[in-house]
């Protein structure tokens, strides 16, 4: 009866020792996200999937506002940048990046205002919270008041915060926000009043990522990693036979013990989330466009010029998604 034992430990050992060197260590990577919106759902969901992890990837999300993402990206100390209108911002005042993905093609944010402010006229001369100057909820905010046919700046104020834009609106500091998902459903429940929800009018791409050209060209098969898992991610949040599983990580991620409020988290994402990281060239154009109004740069810029999507496409093929 020894022998038998004897070899199949042995065998175990051998087996272990394979399978050992079959699976190399995951490579660490560092991500900045300025947000913990739920238009970065797809990114988590792939976190805790272990879709990363089957590409030999180790992702280190830092959560950290526009700026910080972009200098700390700049600096070399992250690895990929979740900043899509920062990367754009760059790029066109001279940095060598690229966006890889968009996850969301339409706004996930709302525009919220006091419970006595019902309609857009109420607006004037009342004071708006953006994010920092030039961040995606200030860029919003200013699109939207244009909307409303009020001029930022002369009729309304927008206020740049980096702060929380809900404390801001609770304590009385600001009128109205821009408020991306939770805290927009959050404000409703609260008795506060949706204004208007970007997705409806504006086409916007975001929540997406992007490398620098030095890093798209020394590791392409990380890059190339990073862009499968992450559309692994968005294909399963957006599956109904997943709806109760990305419940529950919506719930573990966010820290929730309210199972509607997530439930509610992932309609609202649904309603701009794009279904195979396919986002049109016109959105991608706006912000490029806006980017070099605010850096008051006349030199024109094409969407090629600060897109590389070759990944994403061959994403697409091996996963075997059809095209929107």
């Amino acid at each position: 009866m020894r022998l038998p034992f004897f070899w199949l430990l042995l065998l175990s050992i051998f087996l272990s020792d394979a399978e050992l060197h079959a699976q190399p260590a995951a490579r660490k990577v560092r991500m900045g996200i300025q947000s913990t919106n739920i238009g970065f759902l797809p990114f988590h969901v792939a976190y805790h999937k272990g879709f990363y992890r089957e590409q030999g990837i180790d992702l280190e999300t830092i959560f950290m506002s526009t700026p910080a993402v972009n200098t700390a990206f700049l600096r070399g100390d992250l690895d990929y940048s979740a900043a899509v209108n920062g990367i754009i911002q760059t790029t066109v005042r001279g940095a060598a990046l690229k966006v890889l993905a968009c996850v969301v093609e339409r706004p996930l944010q709302s525009f919220i205002a006091r419970k006595e402010i019902r309609e857009p006229r109420d607006l004037k001369g009342k004071k708006i919270a953006g994010s920092t100057a030039g961040g995606t909820a200030t860029v919003m905010a200013e699109m939207a008041l244009k909307h409303f046919g009020l001029e930022p700046g002369r009729d309304v104020t927008v206020i740049p915060l980096g702060g929380n834009r809900l404390t801001a609106l609770e304590s009385g500091v600001v009128d109205a926000a821009l408020l991306g998902v939770p805290e927009n459903i959050i404000a409703l429940d609260k008795g506060y009043n949706e204004i208007l929800f970007m997705g409806d009018v504006v086409n916007f791409p975001q929540n997406g990522f992007g490398a620098s050209v030095k890093k798209i060209q020394e590791s392409p098969d990380e890059v190339y990693g990073m862009v499968r898992a992450t559309l692994r991610g968005l294909v399963f949040s957006l599956d109904p036979r997943n709806r109760e599983e990305v419940i529950n990580i919506i719930m573990k991620q966010w820290k929730l013990a309210d199972r509607r409020l997530a439930s509610e988290m992932l309609r609202y994402f649904g309603r701009g989330v794009t279904r195979d990281a396919s986002v049109s060239p016109e959105g991608i154009q706006l912000i490029i466009d806006l980017a070099r109004k605010d850096a008051k740069i006349s030199q024109p810029f094409t969407v090629a010029q600060v897109v590389d999507f070759t990944f994403l496409e061959k994403a697409r093929r091996d996963l075997n998604l059809p095209r929107q």
